[in-house]
């Protein structure tokens, strides 16, 4: 009898430690899945409705009759058979010119400050915030801002004329072709900082035997970060490429802000384009083809990223 009750109240137990472990366990899966749930309808439910809808001849309000690529076509058609160039067509220039830019200069920049940084300078606790000062602004400060200052009227060109150089002349923000360098220019500006702040920390975080064993050898500086530490911080550069090939691709209020509204579409980017033609030119499907193929592009530099790091921490 002694026996039954003593294997009883263990197996009690050992039920009742089973049950404890099921909803220690069961806990954070309840805690995570209202969130999960609502990235599920609103980020991919919504991605996936905008897909559907590029199928369809939707204009001021849905429609849910297919029409195939359509769509697809007539954008591709815009761009290499129009006469003149479509807004597409522009588009699709402009966020070469811009895209290029703002990572190349993003990149130059963020890796030039950040070494000069990493050489313990005095006053670095001071410079680091004030690099990353801009990126706590928004996009249309920003924007506002720079159109203020490279306005001819009142900014910079004007700043020069009154100290007596009267034959300078900087007028990009109202010149309908370089109005997407003026954008690049702001853009650089607020992001360059938080590149910095990505580069520092990859090149804190390199092994400092390294680049003693290097000095012992006689290598220069240049020569150290060159053949050494520049290679070891791949990541931390593709980390950078995507985030700033991400933040070019959806960029939108920059644009409207430095370019004032986008006058003539002379500054027009694929977000630009895909939100005219959505809620102003009421040809839904097309703003709807217009965002996926901006998701294409997005997903084609993603994917090959997150293989690349998937198969790295496999081996």
């Amino acid at each position: 009898m002694a026996v039954t009750t003593v294997s009883g109240a263990v197996t009690d137990r050992g039920r009742r430690i089973t049950l404890r472990t099921r909803l220690q366990g069961l806990v954070p899966k309840l805690v995570l899945a209202p969130s999960f749930l609502l990235v599920l309808i609103f980020v991919y439910g919504f991605n996936l409705w905008t897909v559907f809808l590029s199928f369809t001849n939707s204009r001021a309000f849905t429609s849910t009759k297919l029409i195939g690529f359509a769509n697809y076509e007539k954008l591709w058609t815009w761009t290499f058979e129009s006469d003149p160039p479509s807004s597409w067509y522009t588009a699709i220039v402009n966020i070469g010119i811009f895209g290029g830019l703002y990572i190349v200069f993003c990149l130059a920049l963020g890796l030039t400050l950040a070494i000069l940084l990493d050489q313990k300078i005095r006053g670095e606790g001071i410079l680091r915030p004030i690099y990353l000062y801009p990126l706590a602004l928004s996009f249309i400060v920003t924007g506002t801002a720079w159109k203020l200052f490279l306005d001819p009227g009142i900014g910079l060109e004007k700043a020069v004329h009154d100290w007596g150089w009267t034959s300078f002349k900087f007028d990009w923000v109202v010149n309908p072709r370089m109005m997407i360098y003026c954008v690049a220019i702001a853009g650089i500006w607020q992001t360059s900082g938080f590149v910095m702040a990505m580069f520092l920390a990859g090149l804190r975080g390199v092994d400092g035997e390294i680049l003693k064993a290097a000095q012992i050898d006689g290598a220069s500086t240049y020569a150290t970060y060159r053949r050494i530490v520049i290679p070891i911080m791949r990541p931390v550069f593709l980390s950078a490429i995507i985030v700033l090939a991400h933040m070019a691709i959806k960029s939108y209020d920059l644009v409207l802000s430095v370019t004032g509204k986008n006058p003539g579409g002379a500054a027009e980017l694929p977000s630009t384009f895909m939100y005219s033609y959505t809620f102003t030119r009421n040809q839904m499907g097309v703003g709807s083809t217009s965002a996926v193929i901006m998701l294409m592009t997005i997903a084609a530099i993603m994917i090959p990223y997150l293989y690349s790091e998937l198969r790295e921490k496999r081996q």
